[in-house]
């Protein structure tokens, strides 16, 4: 999702009669989920038994045994020994194990009712944001369907995302564990107006205001800073550079001083250059890369976040978006080329995450871009990577997400099959998921 329908989104933002106030800057960690279920004692013991278990740190067990306590995992073996006697028990030996999926790029506030007659883009612009917020809540159910337990979410209006992640900190909401931008900064696109209107949010010109908008975002509460560096959203597959590199560092610069990563949007190969210059903690979209990109992006540790599956369900949907064939087209085109970037970002070793760029009804399709990824060349092991080890490091949360081990969040899933050797496993085949100690999906008994 980009430019262009932002600045929609920006005049929804100027005209809604209600909206959310901005959060506190000195917000919970969103991957706290300590109050989401505050009422399990802390003394209470899972123990969930899986037939075979990808822990995420490169060792598969048979038979495992995963100790729950709380939100976190006490233990992983393969012994009944120690297990106390009065743990709660989930049997689940018809299934492979593991890590909560991460998805590192949706737009979880994103609603369409599918009601006959309505286009997504055209319903979202007139409805009340509280509103959609709260019917928002069908996306984060599917998130979890999907096996995908954290996502960061990289663009919002009226600080939704922000609102939305707090109440699933909260326990007041049910969804994923979510990782926030706020408005995404983006240049003029519209032409002057006689009758001064107040600035939308993320409207950003030159290195001063991108500054000013990167510490609204901050002072708001988000946990990432989102720069739309070049063109390109929905239909549109241009990729013009939109900010200069003084730009892209200027946010970048402000960005670490407090802590925050930045998440930089190009469609085209100059803006994602730039952006990796800049500093950038990761590159959404880009096709083209070229080779001296690619290998600095290696020796930077910039994360490509490719989302080449957002392409095929714009495509599929033509219709209920009210594309042409020839739109349809243009967008299996620049799928094409995105794949043949992942192609050569995976022989340059670029350290890739998976991010579906989910928007409307692609909620529940969040993991069908591992498949591309092995049509691109990875092994099934190397794409679930994209989903777990590569996800958690992009947040800065390796140490807590991502894998299955002692300390770290009980966020599991159980798939039907071997994702080692299918990764059709993991998007085809989720059948039981828990997050922070809690199973929010079972259908593991149908």
């Amino acid at each position: 999702m980009g430019i262009r329908s932002w600045c929609v989104f920006a005049a929804i933002a100027l005209g809604a009669a209600a909206g959310f106030a901005p959060a506190s800057a000195a917000q919970p960690n969103p991957a706290d989920s300590s109050a989401v279920h505050p009422s399990a004692p802390a003394s209470h013991v899972v123990v969930i038994h899986f037939g075979k278990l990808i822990d995420g740190k490169g060792r598969t067990l048979t038979n495992a045994q995963v100790l729950v306590q709380g939100d976190r995992i006490r233990a992983v073996t393969t012994s009944t020994a120690g297990i106390p006697a009065d743990a709660e028990r989930i049997e689940l030996a018809r299934y492979t194990g593991i890590p909560g999926l991460i998805d590192a790029h949706t737009h979880m506030t994103y609603y369409w009712d599918q009601t006959p007659g309505t286009k997504p883009w055209e319903q979202l612009n007139a409805r009340p944001p509280m509103q959609t917020m709260f019917l928002a809540q069908e996306n984060a159910r599917k998130t979890l369907e999907a096996g995908v337990t954290t996502v960061r979410d990289l663009g919002s209006f009226q600080y939704m995302d922000i609102a939305m992640r707090d109440l699933i900190n909260r326990g007041a909401m049910t969804g994923p564990r979510m990782f926030v931008a706020g408005y995404g900064l983006y240049p003029t696109y519209t032409p002057y107006q006689d009758v001064p209107q107040p600035p939308a949010g993320g409207l950003a010109d030159g290195v001063e205001q991108v500054m000013r908008a990167t510490r609204q975002q901050i002072a708001a509460g988000v946990d990432v800073i989102k720069i739309y560096g070049s063109t390109g959203s929905a239909d549109d597959v241009t990729g013009y550079q939109t900010y200069t590199f003084e730009e892209m560092k200027a946010a970048v610069d402000i960005a670490r001083q407090r802590g925050k990563r930045v998440a930089i949007h190009s469609y085209g190969p100059d803006g994602a250059r730039d952006a990796v210059r800049a500093g950038a903690t990761s590159v959404e979209h880009a096709i083209d890369l070229d080779d001296a990109t690619l290998r600095e992006m290696v020796r930077r540790g910039v994360t490509y976040v490719p989302t080449v599956d957002h392409n095929r369900y714009y495509a599929e949907n033509k219709a209920a978006f009210g594309y042409s064939d020839t739109v349809a087209a243009r967008l299996d085109a620049y799928r094409a080329r995105n794949l043949e970037t992942v192609r050569r970002a995976i022989k340059a070793r670029v350290k890739i995450a998976m991010g579906s760029d989910a928007v409307f009804t692609m909620f529940g399709e969040n993991t069908r871009e591992l498949g591309w990824f092995v049509k691109a060349g990875m092994t099934p092991a190397e794409a679930l990577a994209t989903a777990t080890t590569n996800g958690a490091a992009l947040l800065g949360m390796e140490k807590e997400l991502g894998a299955v081990a002692p300390g770290y969040y009980a966020d599991l899933v159980a798939v039907e099959g071997d994702p080692a050797v299918d990764i059709g496993a993991v998007i085809e085949r989720v059948r039981w998921v828990m997050k922070g100690g809690a199973v929010v999906v079972d259908h593991a008994r149908r």
